[in-house]
Order: C-alpha cells, then sequence, then structure tokens
C-alpha cells in the first residue's frame, strides 16, 4: 500500500475497511482529501479481481469533540445515503459504517466515491447559483417514510461574534430578530449543510455554462424548513462570491419551484438566524477555502463579507 499521500490508515480501520472489499480486491493507496472541516477524509483506491481502479472515500472522526458526537450524526448519514438510493439525488452509496468505534480506532463512515469536484471560484458563479437551486429543491420534495431527527440550531443571541467595526445597531436588530419564537413550518427533508463545499460539480473547461452537478456529500439529515437549507446555502455564497450572491438564492430557489415561508418575518427569521450562526464560524470556515485555492478569503475579508450581508438582510424590504 503507498502511503506517500496520506498518514497510514489506522490498523483496524484498515481491517474493517477490507472485510467489506470484494473478493480479491485490496487497498493499493489512501490519499487525504482536504476541505473537512471536522472529520479526517480519504480516498481509498482499490484494485479490483480482475485489474481494474475503483475509488471509496472514508470518513474518520478523531477530534475529541466531534467523536462525542460521532455516533448520532454518522448514524444520521448512514440513513440519508440509504434513503437517497434510487432517489435521482446524486448521493454516495453507504459501503459501511462503525458509529461508535467498535470496529475501527475512530468512529468511521466507508462510502463510494463520486466524479466531480468542489468549485469555489468565482467564475461561473452565476450558472452553479441555478444548478445549487434546482438541486435543493429536489431534495426538499423527497418524502421519506421515516422522517431524520428534528433540526437544531446551534447559536443563541447571546452566542453571536460581532465582527470588528460592525454597525452596532444593525447586528443588535438582527440578533433581536432570532430572540423571537421560532415561526411554525411545514417540515421537509433538509440536507443542513447544504453549500458550496459539499457539492461536486463537472465543469467544462470551454464551456463552463454547461456545469452539471455530479454529487451532493456531507449529509446531516435533518426534519425541519426548507428556509433553513436555504439560508445555509445563501450564507455561505456570499461569503465566498459576495452578499449579492447571498440574496440571490432564495430567488433562485423560488424560481426553481422551491417554496419558502409565506410571510417576509418568517423567511428574514431563518436567513438571519443562519446568518448570525455563521459569525461563530468565520475562522474555521475560511481555512479551508483557503487551502482549496481562495487566499484572498482571509478570516478579516470573510467577516467583512458576513457583515456586509447582515446588513443587506435587515434592510431587505419587508
Amino acid at each position: 500500500m503507498n502511503h506517500d499521500e496520506a498518514p497510514t490508515v489506522r490498523p483496524l480501520t484498515l481491517a474493517w475497511v477490507s472485510r467489506h472489499l470484494e473478493a480479491g480486491e485490496r487497498i493499493v493507496k489512501a490519499a487525504a482529501l482536504h476541505g473537512g472541516i471536522t472529520a479526517e477524509m480519504r480516498r481509498l483506491t482499490i484494485r479490483t479481481r480482475d485489474g481494474g481502479i475503483r475509488d471509496l472515500v472514508l470518513r474518520t472522526y478523531v477530534d475529541p469533540f466531534c467523536v462525542e458526537h460521532a455516533e448520532s450524526g454518522l448514524n444520521a448519514e448512514a440513513g440519508a445515503l440509504t434513503l437517497l438510493t434510487g432517489t435521482g439525488v446524486p448521493a454516495p452509496s453507504l459501503v459501511a459504517v462503525d458509529p461508535a468505534a467498535t470496529q475501527c480506532e475512530f468512529p468511521s463512515l466507508l462510502m463510494t466515491h463520486l466524479a466531480g469536484r468542489t468549485v469555489l471560484d468565482d467564475q461561473g458563479v452565476e450558472t452553479r447559483v441555478r444548478l445549487l437551486a434546482r438541486q435543493l429543491v429536489a431534495i426538499h420534495a423527497l418524502r421519506p417514510v421515516e422522517r431524520p431527527r428534528k433540526y437544531v440550531t446551534l447559536t443563541t443571541a447571546d452566542t453571536v461574534v460581532v465582527p470588528k467595526g460592525a454597525d452596532a445597531a444593525v447586528w443588535t436588530a438582527a440578533i433581536d430578530v432570532i430572540r423571537k419564537p421560532a415561526p411554525p413550518c411545514e417540515g421537509r427533508f433538509l440536507h443542513r449543510d447544504f453549500q458550496p463545499g459539499n457539492v461536486l460539480f463537472d465543469v467544462p473547461p470551454s464551456h463552463p455554462e454547461d456545469a452539471r452537478i455530479t454529487g451532493v456529500v456531507d449529509w446531516a439529515p435533518s426534519w425541519g424548513p426548507a428556509d433553513l437549507d436555504v439560508a445555509h446555502c445563501s450564507v455561505n455564497l456570499a461569503l465566498l462570491h459576495g452578499p449579492a450572491w447571498g440574496m440571490r438564492f432564495a430567488e433562485a430557489y423560488e424560481e426553481a419551484g422551491g417554496v419558502l415561508a409565506a410571510t417576509a418575518s418568517e423567511r428574514l427569521y431563518w436567513r438571519v438566524r443562519d446568518a448570525l450562526a455563521a459569525s461563530e464560524e468565520v475562522r474555521s470556515v475560511s481555512q479551508p477555502w483557503r487551502e482549496a485555492g481562495r487566499a484572498e478569503l482571509t478570516t478579516r475579508a470573510v467577516e467583512e463579507r458576513l457583515d456586509a450581508y447582515v446588513s443587506a438582510l435587515m434592510d431587505a424590504p419587508g
């Protein structure tokens, strides 16, 4: 096995993966996949019995805090991947899961590898926003026999981190929005981390307008308002490409046939809530983006975009 591109897969995990391969298959390479925040991601190259090659992806939670919460998350992701089989939503197929680390050194999930790549640069964003919106509408149209867990929101009015130099009055007003109870909503099947970093694209170099989505990964399925997924993708677009793209995504979602909350105040609640949640994660979110080639997205630059996006939300006509 070639370990030049990544640390050795741990012995117990290696044995566990091997038990889930086809007869005569073996792992010939492990390569780190970049971009994950909470888990180690590796692409495993498998030599098949007839001499061919196929790839699998191994997700392993090693951070002590993440390990503590890994079991429920991996069970939920495994359930989502099983549910999505045959739906037309391009998601990996589940190979195996060890959520409580009974066989591996750490909680792990093994899945198929999808073609495509994440695209985080500004070129072609208009096309990708439309594709993202259509894909999210398709996800929200799923009606699972068994509903996933109810959504959770982690941010509170007391944990919001106001960016340095931000308009205090605007942020105070935004924080007051999420002090109110969550509005009633019609539940939908949610990805719960739907954003450009978790969507794979095939983009022809000479015809970027012909881009297509090849995969949606990193599922944290929940049951809740469509607005929550839309809000999460919106704030990521705002931070990656500028506030105007964050404002644009909700429009694109509705143009694609998606249905958002009935009133402007309800829609504002969800969009502000997710924007304020991002205030606590600017550093952890921006680092993978820089590693992916967006060197200009320093923590400070992303904070400034978040401030501008929150201001735009609060200034939008009701």
